[in-house]
């Protein structure tokens, strides 16, 4: 292949789009990072949404130097070194409600919202991504010991799954991809940060996936 055309295909590599992270803990952050480090693609802008602070239970935070007291969001700004006009993360130091959604720009909206009941919230950030045209993705479980990962369709669920019936229940039945470790509060098995690792990578691979799809 030649030089000239090596090179042109290298210039069409390059950060596009916008990729919105819903919910910047302990899973969010790793999605954030991983997203800010890919390299002949990727999205352009990451929007970070989050309105908890950091504090001393934050650990993956404060191993990468975080202060309790610190935005989420902002400090994922902080951690992303890249010149703005090559990637930047547009943060948010809030959560989202009802009343803030035309916050949410993404042309893929991934969703990692935890505490309490988070259905209700993420059924009302689908619709309203949906609504745009964007993409989304969420989870449903991702407790485990060990990395028993899946990630389709909420459509191509059987019955079992509380979370993602509550979803549908809520009228999301169709276009939204779920990830889950089939692994629940109810199963009395803890949130690990190996499983917590691979299910950013799956998160982040399949955004991707995605964000080339809306533009191609």
């Amino acid at each position: 292949m030649a030089e000239d055309e090596i090179l042109k295909m290298e210039n069409k590599q390059v950060p596009y789009g916008r990729i919105d992270i819903i919910g910047c803990g302990r899973l969010g952050l790793r999605v954030a990072i991983n997203l800010m480090q890919v390299h002949r693609g990727g999205p352009k802008v990451i929007g970070a949404f989050d309105g908890q602070e950091i504090d001393g239970g934050d650990v993956i935070f404060t191993l990468l130097g975080a202060k309790p007291g610190q935005s989420k969001p902002d400090f994922i700004k902080q951690l992303c070194t890249h010149d703005e006009n090559f990637r930047k993360i547009d943060s948010h130091s809030e959560y989202i409600s009802e009343d803030n959604l035309d916050l949410i720009k993404g042309d893929v909206v991934i969703i990692v919202i935890a505490g309490g009941n988070t259905i209700p919230t993420a059924a009302k950030i689908i619709k309203h991504a949906q609504k745009r045209g964007a993409k989304t993705i969420g989870t449903a479980g991702i407790f485990g010991w060990d990395g028993n990962i899946e990630i389709k369709d909420i459509s191509e669920y059987d019955n079992n799954n509380p979370a993602v019936e509550e979803l549908r229940a809520q009228g999301i039945t169709e276009n939204h991809l779920v990830l889950t470790t089939n692994k629940l509060i109810r199963d009395n098995e803890p949130v690990t940060p190996f499983v917590l690792d691979d299910v950013a990578k799956v998160l982040t691979k399949n955004a991707l996936i995605l964000l080339r799809d809306a533009y191609d």
